[in-house]
């Protein structure tokens, strides 16, 4: 398959740049498979969707203060440090800007608490360089995080943030993503109590969102393209409850291609779910056969992106292409604080 069969054309007013309040009053598109149709609805409107006994799988990962500002020690040039990947103590995979001004031995002296830098111990090839906080045993990693890291937008985002909570989901406990799963950001604490109160099973598993999530496909043919690894966990228990779920005959929504990834990545090839501690490097592309996964929630990606490919594997390629130009012309609002769709 041919990169370029995962294109359509986008009006840039159409990126959405400030989430809808309250959240579940965004829109929702619903896409039937079977019988190749579209709906629209309110985002709350889900739970028509549901039935009692099905499972909505969420994923509980928080987005951490990746991002810092700063200036190089000595000439003072301004530089930013975003954190990918924690490794160890103070040390972490990292992007550095202007990466072609940086060098290993740099020092940064971070804007919010001059008294810490950050050092680059490696500079890479990829632009993934490892970076070590020095803090002398003044301050904890943790505090660091608090006070001069911030929670960072994609960059086709071009406002603020009234507040952190903005890109997080409700549900959100686990810190370790550089990018919010944004599917999840529609559900209110409110809404998730009347679908637990209507009989559904509602499980929480943990990927941490890494910026490869975002990357376009890089070949022209798509199986030519090596995919991002991202960390998941998914509980003994809840795989238990989710399979017991199964067994009575409920229907599996993964809310989010990154709940997808995980538990298509944990089920075996007859639809059992195991729990998991590890990585998920799986590309999921037209004709792959999905194991476990019967309903998506998902938000409108970008094209020529994994992101578009495993929700045109679920859907059909022709049918999800079709039900992105009907949201164009509907006036839908997309990525991370757009609306969302649901393909059942």
């Amino acid at each position: 398959m041919k990169v370029d069969e995962l294109d359509y054309l986008l009006p840039e007013n159409l990126i959405a740049q400030h989430p809808i309040y309250p959240r579940d009053y965004a829109r929702l598109m619903v896409v039937d498979k079977k019988h190749r149709v579209f709906s629209h609805h309110k985002f709350y409107e889900i739970e028509e969707f549901i039935n009692s006994g099905d499972i909505l799988v969420l994923n509980n990962s928080k987005v951490i203060r990746a991002r810092f500002h700063g200036y190089k020690e000595g000439t003072k040039g301004k530089r930013e440090v975003f954190l990918l990947k924690f490794i160890d103590g103070f040390r972490w995979h990292a992007l550095t800007s202007p990466n072609s001004r940086v060098k290993a031995g740099d020092l940064f002296v971070l804007k919010e608490i001059p008294e810490i830098k950050a050092k680059v111990i490696e500079k890479n090839a990829n632009g993934e360089n490892i970076v070590e906080f020095v803090s002398e045993g003044k301050i904890s990693m943790n505090e660091i995080l608090k006070i001069a890291g911030e929670v960072p937008l994609p960059p086709y985002i071009k406002g603020y943030l009234a507040t952190e909570d903005e890109y997080q989901t409700v549900f959100s406990t686990l810190e370790g993503s550089v990018a919010s799963p944004t599917a999840g950001l529609h559900f209110t604490e409110k809404l998730l109590k009347k679908l637990e109160e209507k009989g559904i099973v509602v499980e929480y598993i943990t990927l941490h969102v890494g910026l490869g999530t975002f990357k376009p496909i890089s070949e022209e043919d798509i199986e030519k393209h090596k995919i991002h690894e991202e960390d998941f966990y998914i509980a003994n228990e809840t795989a238990e409850r989710i399979n017991e779920a199964r067994k009575n005959g409920g229907r599996l929504f993964a809310c989010g291609t990154t709940v997808v990834r995980s538990l298509e990545t944990a089920a075996t090839r007859k639809g059992i779910l195991k729990p998991m501690v590890g990585r998920t490097k799986m590309f999921i592309k037209p004709g792959y056969p999905f194991k476990i996964v019967d309903a998506i929630i998902t938000n409108f990606h970008f094209p020529k992106t994994t992101l578009l490919a495993l929700v045109a594997a679920f859907a059909g390629k022709e049918l999800i292409l079709d039900a992105y130009s009907v949201a164009v012309q509907e006036n839908y609002r997309f990525y991370s604080f757009g609306d969302a769709m649901l393909i059942i």
